[in-house]
């Protein structure tokens, strides 16, 4: 093998060659590859052999699509992640975490998940779990006939669902400003992002348009609790983006509801009757905890049979144990009275922490989720470092901007909820006075 060229004929060979030449330095961080075409006609390959190669790359973190700019060598620079910032000792308001009182014990609930051992070649999907799932989705997807798939969490499905239906380079919209995961499945995947506006009713009518003229295949939408925006879809702007897709019944929509039963808001889709490709993907992170890791998405019938072959029995399959433990509690009235209070105490926090800022010319919606955005009159960068200097460490909205920052670079994101009345009064004191 040359020090600088690619080599092999097939898929497999053509990753290796890139790994290779990256593990002896050749390659090194940030090093540009060839493009697809170009790679395929040096080698004497099919375009769709290179394509999988760059895939297998990208899926294994080694390299990164970085759209019309190229694909290129993955390095080791730090990415934005949801969840607590190790090592701070500031006071953590940049979570986006459930607050750990509030999460079911499922202590209680272990002695009846306790059955006879699944063996291979088994259903991947625990019975008594898909009868309920269907119930619960039916309400919401009527008229379609859908099947359940269990993942290991939403971010897995969404991985899985692009995977079963997209190239390398195929263009997938996204909402703009964007939860941190989707971003980073997207980019990971090598597909192409294309921003689409948020504002407080959701998705933009133009911005959907725009995407959809640009050949998008497949559209990523959260119908309530937008991460970060806390945006819902009304029903008004969910009819008018449901005549849009009309049009292009083929283009994946998956909906993450990731907030489903601790929300406030009525559920609004965009999944209309008579459209061909869709996931309704609901995670139990939120209610159940993290540490759950399930999440249900319901499908058409050809997409279920899509996963299904990603879903094998082995490595690829969601325990059965976990799948009875979260029906064990789904299906329990106190654990969904403790739910109930949940997202009671989320909306109710949040709500006065808004009115705090309302109070003081900080002009803050009240929205679904467990954080606020909130706008602010200059650069949330400086906002941000001001509240450090006093004990508080905030996420600023440019970190969930897909294309022009301007607009989230004055915002910050804000988990609050688990703050003491006395906590939540000093950190809107000192965010007024930040903003000063």
């Amino acid at each position: 093998m040359s020090d600088h060229q690619i080599t092999g004929a097939t898929a497999a060979d053509i990753a290796d060659s890139v790994r290779d030449l990256r593990d002896r330095g050749v390659l090194r961080p940030g090093s540009v590859l060839p493009p697809v075409r170009e790679l395929a006609a040096t080698l004497g390959v099919n375009r769709n052999t290179a394509v999988a190669a760059y895939r297998q790359l990208a899926q294994a973190g080694l390299v990164v699509s970085r759209g019309r700019a190229g694909t290129v060598v993955a390095g080791h620079e730090s990415v934005a992640q949801e969840g607590y910032s190790p090592d701070t000792v500031l006071r953590d308001v940049a979570t986006g975490n459930p607050d750990p009182a509030l999460i079911p014990d499922p202590t209680p609930a272990l002695a009846s998940i306790v059955g006879r051992p699944v063996l291979y070649g088994e259903p991947v999907i625990d019975s008594g779990l898909d009868t309920w799932a269907h119930e619960w989705m039916r309400a919401d997807l009527p008229g379609h006939d859908f099947r359940i798939t269990v993942t290991s969490g939403a971010v897995d499905a969404v991985e899985r669902l692009l995977a079963q239906a997209l190239m390398r380079d195929d263009a997938v919209a996204l909402e703009d400003p964007c939860f941190l995961a989707s971003i980073h499945t997207v980019r990971l995947g090598g597909y192409r992002a294309v921003p689409v506006p948020v504002d407080e009713e959701g998705m933009t009518v133009d911005g959907l348009r725009a995407a959809l003229d640009a050949g998008v295949r497949a559209v990523i939408c959260t119908p309530r609790a937008q991460n970060p925006t806390g945006a819902g879809l009304s029903a008004r702007r969910a009819a008018e983006l449901r005549g849009l897709l009309a049009d292009h019944p083929y283009v994946l929509v998956i909906e993450d509801d990731h907030f489903s039963l601790l929300s406030r808001r009525a559920y609004e889709g965009l999944i209309g009757p008579g459209h061909r490709r869709f996931a309704l993907v609901r995670s139990v992170s939120k209610f159940l905890g993290p540490d759950m890791c399930l999440a249900l998405a319901a499908t058409d019938p050809e997409t279920a049979e899509r996963l299904a072959m990603r879903l094998s029995p082995g490595t690829t399959w969601v325990s059965h144990l976990l799948q009875r433990l979260a029906l064990a509690q789904l299906t329990d009235p106190g654990v969904r009275a403790q739910i109930e209070r949940a997202g009671d105490h989320y909306a109710s926090r949040n709500d006065r922490f808004a009115e705090r800022l309302r109070r003081n010319g900080l002009d803050t919606p009240s929205t679904d989720g467990l954080s606020l955005w909130v706008e602010l009159p200059l650069a949330a960068r400086t906002v941000a470092e001001r509240l450090m200097r006093r004990g508080w460490l905030a996420r600023t909205g440019d970190e969930f901007a897909l294309g022009d920052r301007t607009e989230a670079s004055r915002h910050l994101r804000l988990t609050v909820h688990d703050l003491s009345d006395d906590d939540a009064d000093a950190l809107a004191d000192d965010l007024i006075a930040a903003v000063r």
